[in-house]
Parts: structure tokens; C-alpha cells; sequence
């Protein structure tokens, strides 16, 4: 059993890698394939497009394929994926590459709590799945810092060739320790995941995610230029920023659970999206100072994604109401928005800098939070309107 969580975090390792790596790579990527640097921000985009589109559509296509079998499969897209990108002749292999290893991310994050669920007790299920999912955070401190390093001294393409290495451990680890017979639930139809768009609250929820999520990501693609041009750092210290980003992810992703477990979710995403827009704000000023940027990437890491606990939270709560029948596929839905945040507003950080310079990503940025946090506040005013409503009917 620890075998088998053990290639599954290894799967999500590399994954959370590969998503992101690219911001800590992206003038390298733009002056070797002679593009801008807005195309290539949108490789962010595109991978983040294969995942929102692929969750639900090889969920669906896949519903009666064996767990192992499917987990099996992704992690050879996945591999494949990215040594394709390794060996890119030019820009459009390169994303039809990034689009190939986002639909491998699209499912692999719910075939893997499936399985995860399936080899504990009922009462060490959430246990299984954080471990998974410790993948992702320790990719952040750890495999985009390194991948970054790596690219910047050998080349970005060994970058990729690296995480198809992490691909293939997974996979290898994968065949050799995940149990065969696995509990095969019946996967959502696009028909019951359509049915979700038809709750205004969820929508709302929906809409919370990505422009809060998205957000960040306006500028956070653009992080490594900003750091090289701006700052004046050299490419070697970006990395570090990097790894020090990453660490103040990790704290912040705890912290941000703790708050909505304390406060609530509604609470816990105002005081977030609140800082997260300061902070884009602040590094609008602070970002020719070396010493203060450093500070600012740091209180921005700490609240970049505070958000996601909080944000999946909700979105349970929410369909536990509305569609108590589908808070499954609801919560997998909202993992599809958290990604076309990060393409959408990857794509707004690229269009900023075509028409209004590197230094307008941070300001664009903290105007979308806000627009999150504006949602965030008539969701919440929705919910106390409901709940007046709901005990005056339990008035006798």
C-alpha cells in the first residue's frame, strides 16, 4: 500500500512539475525557438486547456476502463508527452506536446484518489489522498526550482527529459504496486456534468475559481521575466526565488485550509483574495528593488494559493445542497476551472505584455482578484439570505 501511494505522489510530482516549470523557463524557451515572450506564456495555457478539457471527456469516455489499466495508460501519455516535448523541432510541437500532457493531468488527479481510497480503511481515506497530492506541493518547492536550474545550465529541453524520467518511475512503479483489482465506479456522463451548469450557485462557484485562481496567474507566468528584467536577477538566482516561492506555497496552502476549517470558506477566500490583489499591487512598486521584490514574491507565495482548500470546500458545500447527487463530479468540475483560470489568465498576462509591458501583468492581476473577491461577496451575501430564509421556515 505505501508502494503504491508512493507511485501515485511520484505521478503527481511529476505532473505539478511539468504544469509549471515553464514559468521558470520561459525566456529560455522564447530566445531558443526565436518567439515572443507572450507565446511563450501561452504554452501555460495551452497545457492548462488539454486539463480542463480532458477531465471531463476521458472521464466520461473512460468510465469502463480497469483503474490500474487507465492510471497505466495516462502515465504512458504522460511520458510520451513530454518527451516529445524534449525533442520538439519548434514552437507548435512543443504545444501540441503541452496540450497531449495536460489531458493526462485532466484525469489522472481522479483515477489516482480512487485508487488511493480504495487501498485504506474508511477513516484513512483523506490521509491517502493528501499524500497523493503531496505531489504537487512538494513540485513546487522542489521539481519547478530544479527543472528551472536544470534548463538555465543544460538546456530547457532536458528539463522535459527530466520529468519524463519522474513520468516513467511513476509508471514503472505504477505496474509493479497498484493493486489490479480496484473498485471501478461508474464515471459521471457529460450529460450529468452538463447538468451542473444549470445551478446558478454552482456557476457562481465556478466563476469564484477562475477568476481568483486565474488571477494570480496573470502574473505569476510572467514571474521569471520579471525577476530577469526587472529585478536584474540573474537566471541562476530566478531559481532560487523560485524554491523560496515555492517553500511560502507550501506554508500558505496549510494556512489557507486551517482558515476555512476555522472561519469558514466565504471568510477564509475575502482575507485571501483580499492580501492576493495587496500584494499583486505591491509588486507593481517594489519590483526594481532586490530586497523587497524578494519580500513581496515571498508574501505572494504565502497567498497564491491559499485560495484552493477553501475554494474546494465550498464548491462541496454548495452541491451538497443544490446537486447532492453530482458533488463528486462537482468537485471535479472545479478542478476544470481552477485550469482555465490558469489558461485564461495566462493568456491576459500575454496579452498585457504585447500591449502594455511586462510590468502591467502585476497590476491586471490584482484588478481580477479583486473581481474574485467581488464574487466572493455576493456569494456570501447569498448564503445569508438563504439561510434567513431557511429558519423562517423552520419557524412554527
Amino acid at each position: 500500500m505505501t508502494l503504491a501511494l508512493l507511485a501515485l505522489t511520484i505521478g503527481a510530482f511529476a505532473i505539478g512539475t511539468t504544469e509549471f516549470v515553464i514559468v521558470g523557463l520561459m525566456p529560455t524557451i522564447a530566445n531558443d525557438l526565436s518567439v515572443t515572450l507572450p507565446s511563450a506564456g501561452l504554452l501555460v495555457s495551452f497545457y492548462a486547456l488539454g486539463v480542463a478539457v480532458g477531465a471531463p471527456l476521458l472521464t466520461a469516455i473512460t468510465g469502463n476502463v480497469g483503474r490500474k489499466t487507465l492510471l497505466v495508460s495516462l502515465m504512458v501519455l504522460f511520458t510520451l508527452a513530454n518527451l516529445a516535448a524534449w525533442c520538439a523541432p519548434g514552437y507548435d510541437t512543443l504545444v501540441i506536446a503541452r496540450i497531449f500532457s495536460g489531458l493526462a493531468h485532466g484525469v489522472f488527479f481522479s483515477v489516482g484518489s480512487i485508487i488511493a481510497t480504495n487501498m485504506v480503511a474508511k477513516d484513512k481515506e483523506a490521509s491517502a489522498i493528501a499524500t497523493m497530492f503531496s505531489g504537487l506541493t512538494v513540485a513546487f518547492v522542489t521539481g519547478v526550482p530544479l527543472g528551472t536550474f536544470v534548463g538555465q545550465h543544460f538546456g530547457w529541453r532536458v528539463t522535459f527529459l527530466m520529468v519524463a524520467a519522474f513520468g516513467l518511475i511513476a509508471l514503472i512503479s505504477a505496474l509493479v504496486f497498484v493493486p489490479r483489482h480496484i473498485a471501478n465506479p461508474p464515471a459521471a456522463s457529460l450529460r450529468q456534468q452538463a447538468e451542473l451548469f444549470l445551478q446558478p450557485r454552482l456557476l457562481l462557484v465556478f466563476a469564484m475559481t477562475i477568476v481568483g485562481y486565474g488571477g494570480s496567474l496573470v502574473a505569476f507566468t510572467y514571474l521569471a521575466a520579471i525577476l530577469q528584467e526587472t529585478a536584474g536577477f540573474s537566471p541562476s538566482v530566478v531559481g532560487l526565488v523560485l524554491l523560496l516561492y515555492g517553500a511560502s506555497v507550501a506554508v500558505g496552502n496549510m494556512l489557507g485550509g486551517k482558515l476555512a476549517d476555522l472561519h469558514g470558506p466565504i471568510v477564509a477566500l475575502k482575507l485571501i483574495f483580499a492580501l492576493l490583489a495587496g500584494v499583486l499591487f505591491l509588486l507593481e512598486f517594489t519590483a526594481t528593488n532586490k530586497a523587497l521584490v524578494i519580500a513581496v514574491v515571498l508574501a505572494w507565495g504565502a497567498v497564491a494559493f491559499g485560495n484552493v482548500p477553501a475554494l474546494q470546500v465550498y464548491v462541496v458545500k454548495q452541491a451538497e445542497r443544490f446537486a447532492p447527487h453530482s458533488v463528486g463530479v462537482a468537485s471535479g468540475m472545479n478542478i476544470a476551472a481552477f485550469n482555465l483560470g490558469v489558461a485564461g489568465g495566462a493568456w491576459t498576462g500575454g496579452a498585457a505584455v504585447d500591449h502594455l509591458g511586462l510590468m502591467s501583468t502585476p497590476w491586471i492581476g490584482g484588478l481580477v482578484v479583486l473581481c474574485a473577491l467581488g464574487l466572493t461577496w455576493v456569494s456570501g451575501r447569498i448564503d445569508q439570505r438563504d439561510l434567513r430564509q431557511d429558519l423562517a421556515t423552520d419557524l412554527p
